[in-house]
């Protein structure tokens, strides 16, 4: 694998042999901190970020590495015109790996045709989230222990949540997994992701407009935020934002061994009075994101330790 562009470019192989490696890392991380001594990544983030960003330079950091790169489009040359192609040709001159945000659905894998080095997806549009994902999976590894016999509810903008998408194509290889799907009706999960996906591989779920009547059927709560800047009509975002508020008083009626999930930022979709119960694993994410993210640069480096 020389690229990660989708997240079903993975094989359940290569995401257990990620999580080995993020576990053995966990364990030890001394013996990981100078294996990419002399290598560079390179950050081009063409949209605001701060976890995904911060995360792939702790990450290259943390292994021993350097980093460049820039976290907005205005501050490269593509505010003069230049192409996403030429723009990674160019910083391929440069550095050893890249990590790649973009607003365009498709832009990583533009870039990866031309960059001449790993590139890595961070975000495209509404489309994917590849390395979320693999923090997703972490997490509910460590939280489960398995990602066999789950029911998982997704709640919120399934609609433009690239996270969401993602999760589902990952969490569709594995045995006996259900979803729940709660979201408005004009925020549903797209067509394509339950014929190509959920039902092409016969995989039971469900869609449902109250989070209420279902909190207590799930394994994981999987909660994303109405996001602003996929919408073109202020009023659509307005009436919607708040559609899903996770509250101590919801929890009530969910399972004690839920664990409830978040990609982040959160607005106002998790009460910040939720954060100290058990079952909040959102901030667990954050740090697992990180030691996926060494995990993944080290596979696409072929560093080995």
């Amino acid at each position: 694998m020389r690229h990660l562009i989708d997240i079903q470019q993975l094989s359940q192989e290569d995401i257990q042999q990620l999580i080995e490696t993020a576990m053995d890392i966990i364990e030890d991380p001394v013996k990981y901190s100078e294996v990419c001594r002399h290598k560079k990544l390179a950050t081009l983030f063409f949209e605001p970020s701060t976890r995904t960003r911060l995360s792939f330079e702790a990450a290259m950091y943390e292994l021993g590495g350097d980093v460049l790169g820039f976290s907005e489009s205005n501050s490269s040359s593509a505010a003069k015109g230049e192409s996403v192609s030429d723009t990674a040709r160019t910083v391929g001159c440069y550095a050893d790996i890249i990590a790649m945000r973009h607003p365009k659905e498709g832009a990583p894998l533009v870039a990866s045709r031309t960059a001449g080095v790993p590139v890595i997806n961070a975000g495209d549009g509404g489309h994917n989230h590849p390395t979320q994902t693999l923090a997703d999976l972490l997490t509910i590894y460590r939280e489960k222990g398995s990602f066999n016999n789950l029911t998982i509810g997704c709640c919120g903008d399934l609609k433009f949540g690239r996270t969401v998408h993602s999760l589902i194509s990952a969490m569709s290889r594995y045995d006996n997994v259900k979803f729940v799907l709660i979201s408005p009706e004009e925020l549903k999960v797209p067509k394509y992701i339950k014929t190509d996906v959920l039902e092409a591989k016969g995989i039971p779920y469900i869609e449902s407009v109250s989070l209420e009547e279902n909190i207590g059927k799930l394994d994981i709560l999987y909660m994303t935020r109405v996001q602003r800047e996929r919408f073109f009509n202020e009023a659509d975002y307005l009436r919607l934002k708040d559609s899903y508020v996770l509250t101590p008083e919801k929890l009530k009626a969910a399972r004690e061994d839920l664990s409830v999930m978040h990609p982040l930022p959160r607005v106002n979709e998790i009460s910040v009075a939720v954060d100290d119960d058990p079952r909040a694993c959102y901030f667990k994410q954050v740090l697992n994101g990180k030691y996926m993210r060494m995990a993944l640069i080290l596979k696409l480096l072929e560093v080995t330790v």
